[in-house]
């Protein structure tokens, strides 16, 4: 089986890049994939990312309060594309209720920074195994 694929990267001017760098480092080390897409994302731009590699996840580095628009809109292109990619926030500046928001929007899941790495990857691994086990399914049938 093919292992998780994450982008991460970060939007528009927030350039707290650490914690995705860590981030990228503890799920490549967890034996996961990773593409950096690094600073100055836009949902499009992502999005376009995502496509191109085949990605299972969408990670996002949420240091700065931009995620609480780009978020939902990456969310939105996702679903209004037809793509199944699960979209993932991460960072220190996410509140318990703009995690709320961000989970109503239709986020995967949402990480901060107690959170424990294991649970990081072990979580990353469950999103990968739902969206490919629904894969599946929607072409079981088509024979």
């Amino acid at each position: 089986m093919r292992v998780p694929k994450i982008i991460i990267g970060l939007f528009g001017i927030d350039q707290h890049e650490v914690g995705a760098l860590a981030v990228s480092s503890l799920l490549r080390d967890a034996g996961m994939e990773i593409v950096y897409a690094g600073r100055y994302n836009t949902p499009e731009s992502l999005l376009r990312i995502a496509v191109e590699e085949d990605a299972d996840i969408i990670g996002i580095s949420c240091h700065s309060w931009e995620y609480l628009d780009y978020a939902p809109e990456l969310i939105g292109l996702v679903r209004s594309h037809g793509l199944d990619v699960a979209v993932v926030l991460g960072g220190s500046v996410i509140t318990a209720t703009d995690a709320r928001l961000m989970e109503a929007a239709g986020a995967a899941a949402i990480f901060g920074p107690g959170d424990p790495p294991g649970a990081i990857s072990d979580s990353m691994r469950r999103i990968t195994q739902a969206r490919r086990q629904s894969m599946r399914g929607s072409f079981q049938g088509l024979d």
